[in-house]
């Protein structure tokens, strides 16, 4: 059997799939919410590897009948994050023959090559069961794209366990490296007589370089990564410099209604002493001896009368507190 080795691809009118909103809502009434959803989703166009196997009349029996050949596909589960931990290797899940890898990529074209046409004839007139077929062809490429992934995932891990790119994590790198496995199926020609994994070795390949160079440039303009944990908060302080402010705003209306039955020494003595006023020697506070040449009184005098000022500014704030 021959088959040819241009990629095709199918494009849809300028117009689109889900044009003219009313003319989609009527026909999107007979289909159910999981294929409204799905239907959504399939673009305008799609690309395949054509082969001539795909004009047979029996082709849809051959590839998706329930005498279509029966290939193991083994399901991988979750990995440990850790580099080192990998338990699983690549014998316990066993890989694909030529034939049957073969048999998959054939699978996966050949169901693109009938959504594509598909896409093609609903672009001119919609339809509701045509729409129907569209998911159930999606959903084929969805699961033969999987079988793919899965026979190969053991590459990926491979690849990203003897890569080594600085300030990347392990689970980055096979991450990448899965994208890079994806858009390696949709790209690869079957007909050509390789097999997959040389061909998406040198992609995977590829990825792993450019997110090394897209690490590497990021790590040049932002070489510290902004730690949350170690960002000092300056709540605390600000929340007691706002206290103090307006505390300090509580003492000057009680100073200026005289709330706390202040003698006009003791009066000048706070003031002076802890400069409550602007006009006070440009907001500087006074030392005792200042102050005591002010009142003419010596240190000690003063020291004694700021206390007990200072006493009766006390309870006069703890009365307007409580009385609050």
């Amino acid at each position: 059997m021959t088959t040819t080795n241009a990629t095709t691809t199918k494009t849809t009118a300028a117009a689109g799939i889900h044009s003219t909103p009313k003319a989609a809502a009527r026909f999107l009434k007979d289909l159910n919410s999981y294929q409204r959803e799905e239907y959504a989703a399939i673009g305008d166009s799609i690309d395949f590897v054509m082969d001539e196997a795909f004009e047979d009349k029996g082709a849809e029996e051959r590839f998706f009948g329930p005498d279509a050949m029966t290939i193991p596909v083994p399901r991988w589960s979750e990995f440990s994050d850790v580099l080192g931990a990998m338990t699983q290797t690549r014998s316990a899940k066993g890989t694909l023959s030529a034939k049957q890898e073969r048999e998959l990529f054939l699978r996966y074209n050949y169901a693109c090559y009938r959504l594509s046409g598909l896409i093609e004839v609903q672009a001119n007139r919609k339809s509701a069961l045509r729409a129907k077929q569209m998911v159930m062809w999606a959903q084929r490429i969805k699961s033969v794209r999987e079988d793919v992934a899965c026979c190969n995932m053991a590459l990926v891990v491979a690849m990203a366990r003897r890569t080594r790119v600085p300030n990347v994590d392990f689970p980055d790198l096979v991450s990448e490296g899965n994208m890079a496995l994806l858009r390696s199926i949709e790209k690869f020609d079957v007909s050509r007589g390789f097999k997959f994994s040389t061909y998406a070795c040198r992609s995977i390949l590829k990825s792993f370089n450019r997110l090394a160079t897209k690490t590497s440039r990021y790590r040049e303009r932002f070489p510290v990564e902004f730690d949350p944990e170690f960002e000092r908060s300056d709540w605390d302080e600000r929340r007691h410099e706002m206290q103090q402010e307006h505390s300090i705003d509580v003492l000057r209306e009680i100073i200026a209604a005289n709330s706390a039955h202040l003698t006009d020494v003791e009066k000048t003595v706070i003031i002076e002493r802890f400069a409550l006023i602007s006009s006070t020697e440009n907001g500087k506070m006074r030392t005792l001896a200042q102050v005591g040449s002010i009142v003419g009184l010596t240190n000690e005098r003063v020291r004694q009368i700021q206390n007990n000022a200072l006493g009766k500014l006390r309870e006069a704030m703890n009365k307007l507190h409580l009385n609050a």
